[in-house]
């Protein structure tokens, strides 16, 4: 299943820009009826031509993109949150929780990051063995009993386990470059319409001001579709795998419980509220969002990254 969703992502933006191309030769094809009436028309070999033109230059843009943002990712998390290496001397409780359920699990130990924030949270991070990474705040590790604690860091080398990082990292890539090329074409579509001329015929009596703006449009509503489509899909893979690996950090530690109640004081005081990026702050054990009601509550729901705390807790606490 998350490969299928991980296969929605190229599928969309490939998709929209066959619409995008079927909409412009709508607007730029037609014929004038026995009335003087010009009729729009599509001309799908037209359109497929042209789509096989563009696409080895959309697949290689794509892929450029993608390829620097999986392999600089690592550093673009630490410097978003402001992490830096823990070092065993520093803080040997946490080390010694991590080798040990790294041993019950046998994997290998990953990195340990750590965030000046009196507040609570973590995440994990990474897309390799060389690359992963467990970042908690001083806060969690300050105000956590070593139980607790070793929930939460149970929670994240789960992620790690099940490749989750890996997922979520590509997911988020993806939505990268369709919120980019979105907010591209905004800004064309604003300058043309208030630097350019907005004649609505040229010399030869065709209206290529007006198609332009039509056809920019049209590129900016296939963006927001797209866009749309791409976050309800990495919010899928992110719910779902929440819960897993809920279930595999308290299967690591032997009992539920203390996961519970770890989330329970996460939820209470999260930390890391001060980072700008929320395709960053979607790794997080529990998103810092702030609380809301209503239909407002409703529609938070639907693009949220993570099910309800409350919700999470409730499933723990049944066993």
């Amino acid at each position: 299943m998350s490969i299928m969703l991980l296969l929605l992502f190229p599928v969309i933006i490939l998709g929209m820009v066959w619409v995008f191309l079927m909409a412009v030769s709508y607007l730029g094809n037609g014929y004038y009826d026995d009335y003087g009436n010009f009729v729009n028309q599509v001309s799908l070999e037209q359109v497929n031509y042209y789509f096989l033109q563009s696409l080895p230059w959309v697949i290689g843009g794509v892929g450029l993109w993608f390829v620097i943002a999986y392999f600089a990712n690592t550093s673009m998390i630490r410097h978003a949150v402001g992490a830096r290496p823990l070092e065993r001397r520093e803080n040997p409780r946490i080390y010694n929780i991590v080798e040990n359920l790294c041993m019950t699990c046998g994997m290998d130990m990953p990195k340990i990051n750590i965030v000046d924030d009196e507040q609570l949270n973590a995440f994990a991070s990474g897309i390799d063995k060389n690359s992963y990474t467990v970042t908690v705040t001083t806060g969690l590790a300050n105000r956590l009993t070593d139980a607790e604690l070793a929930g939460v860091i149970g929670h994240e080398l789960t992620h790690i386990r099940n490749r989750d990082t890996r997922l979520l990292i590509t997911s988020i890539i993806f939505v990268g470059i369709v919120s980019t090329v979105l907010s591209l074409s905004a800004r064309l579509m604003n300058n043309v319409m208030v630097f350019g001329r907005y004649s609505d015929r040229d010399r030869d009596g065709r209206g290529t001001g007006l198609s332009l703006i039509l056809i920019m449009v049209i590129a900016l509503v296939c963006m927001a579709i797209a866009y749309v489509f791409t976050l309800l899909t990495r919010f899928a893979i992110s719910r779902k795998r929440e819960y897993m690996a809920d279930a595999g950090g308290a299967e690591l530690c032997g009992d539920p419980l203390p996961l519970a109640s770890a989330l329970r004081k996460i939820s209470d005081d999260p930390g890391l509220q001060d980072v700008s990026r929320d395709d960053v702050a979607q790794l997080f054990i529990i998103h810092p969002e702030k609380l809301s009601s209503g239909i407002l509550s409703f529609v938070n729901s639907l693009f949220a990254t993570h099910p309800p705390t409350e919700k999470r807790i409730e499933i723990l606490e049944q066993f």
